[in-house]
């Protein structure tokens, strides 16, 4: 498989630092660490892109995730290895991910049920982390980035 051009992150001048820059922020507004994690690894499972599957997961193992957590990602609805709060950012995060699969794209019963969860920065961080991901997974994706290896330096 060969990627389509080089990442628009790399040949855009800034983009990749302003992208990065976004994560940074958000890593820091109360959401912990593997939760964000586990959302930019669902998101990109949603998206189809390897890159962002690849790279989520392998911060996840660095982070100390079982493989448990990490291989049930999938289907973490009936997987026993996620918190409360977890479950409510993944529905969220395949909600805001899937906006036009239904006429009420995020409805408030998800909506509730993550904002009972975290404060309002802890959503904010979500909504943007959501977001970030899936700007990355449409670069990604629609110029066919090859994950690999190489993605272990990013992590």
């Amino acid at each position: 498989m060969q990627p389509r051009m080089k990442s628009p992150a790399w040949t855009v001048p800034g983009l990749r630092d302003s992208l990065l820059a976004i994560a940074k922020t958000t890593e820091n507004a109360g959401v912990p660490q593997a939760t964000l994690e586990l959302v930019h690894a669902r998101v990109g499972q949603i998206n189809g892109c390897s890159v962002c599957v690849d790279m989520h997961c392998r911060a996840l193992k660095k982070l100390g995730e079982s493989e448990a957590r990490i291989f049930a990602l999938p289907v973490w609805r009936e997987a026993p290895y996620y918190t409360d709060a977890e479950r409510a950012a993944l529905a969220f995060a395949e909600a805001a991910t899937r906006l036009s699969d239904r006429a009420d794209a995020v409805p408030e019963e998800v909506w509730k049920e993550v904002a009972g969860h975290f404060s309002e920065a802890g959503l904010a961080a979500l909504v943007t982390a959501i977001a970030a991901a899936n700007f990355w997974n449409r670069l990604n994706v629609s110029t066919r980035q090859v994950t690999g290896e190489w993605i272990a330096q990013y992590i």
